[in-house]
């Protein structure tokens, strides 16, 4: 039986024009993200630039975001490092924080380094060892394979291993195989890709989603309406939230959140870090073009 359901979005990284973090504009974005309704909070994920932070940047976010959350709502935080060590080091600081689980990618570097089963399962072991539970992210971004058999041993051997974000392609056939397979170890099963293939994995067992922190107000209903058999009310909502998500996840990616962040006022600036590119003033328009029609939380909170 799933214990985790809802929308539990990644909260990105503000950064100052110059490159610095706003730790100040990160507080408001928690603060946002809790008056959105969101279930929890991700932080520290490739939604958040982690793959642009400093170690010390990585250790001061996730003090900020525990304490300032202050348990609110429970606080995912991201620990994946190709290194078994590292990645027990930041479960363990974010255990001693105060977070609610961890989420792990197996190991990888590159296009080359890659984890093999047994090392994924070895790596997934010792970080389960420092006693939170571990959601396993399997994303086309690692190019490790994690087949279904694979994901089932995973559970079965490793005690803390029991949500699973499943944001590859085919995502829903993988988790309707391991929602049969799997039965009551899957505790999570979970999508990701801000939820464009929402319906289909809900339908096929998803009781949650891992999307951004754009619109996670206009999508947690998709996920109540179809948990409760109104398909038709999921359908609709999805229906009509769906244009400004597929354009997030095929034009901006990361940087839509905070593009709506900043037009909303969230946040001062969207900028990101060198050498990720400024969003494109045309996909920036093109986004608030979609979204105002939605009345987000996001384009009216600061006012």
């Amino acid at each position: 039986m799933a214990r985790y359901r809802g929308v539990w979005p990644v909260a990105p990284t503000p950064f100052h024009e110059d490159g610095a973090l706003d730790l100040d504009g990160m507080r408001r974005v928690l603060d946002l993200m809790v008056d959105q309704g969101v279930d929890g909070i991700c932080i520290l994920a490739n939604y958040s630039e982690q793959f642009l932070l400093s170690d010390d940047e990585r250790e001061t976010l996730t003090r900020l975001s525990l304490e300032h959350v202050a348990g609110r709502v429970p606080v995912i935080v991201t620990v994946s490092h190709f290194a078994t060590a590292i990645a027990v080091a930041r479960a363990r600081l974010a255990r001693d924080a105060g977070a609610a689980m961890v989420m792990l990618m197996p190991p990888y570097h590159g296009a080359t380094m890659r984890g093999t089963a047994v090392q994924t399962l070895e790596q997934m072991r010792a970080v389960g060892a420092v006693g939170l539970p571990i959601m396993v992210q399997d994303a086309p971004l690692s190019g490790v394979e994690l087949s279904v058999p694979l994901l089932l041993r995973l559970a079965r051997e490793v005690a803390q291993v029991r949500l699973f974000k499943i944001e590859c392609p085919g995502a829903a056939a993988k988790l309707a195989q391991l929602v049969a397979e799997g039965g009551d170890i899957i505790e999570g099963p979970f999508d990701g890709e801000e939820g464009i293939t929402l319906m289909a994995d809900l339908d096929a067992g998803a009781t949650g989603t891992m999307t951004s922190a754009m619109i996670p107000d206009l999508i947690a209903p998709v996920v109540t309406h179809h948990a409760a058999g109104r398909r038709a009310e999921a359908l609709a909502t999805y229906a009509r939230v769906l244009p400004a998500i597929n354009h997030e996840n095929r034009q901006c990616g990361f940087r839509a959140a905070k593009a709506a962040m900043k037009a909303g006022g969230v946040i001062t600036s969207d900028a990101c870090r060198h050498p990720v590119p400024p969003l494109p003033e045309a996909a920036r328009s093109q986004l608030l073009e979609l979204l105002r029609p939605l009345d987000p939380l996001v384009l009216r909170w600061a006012g």
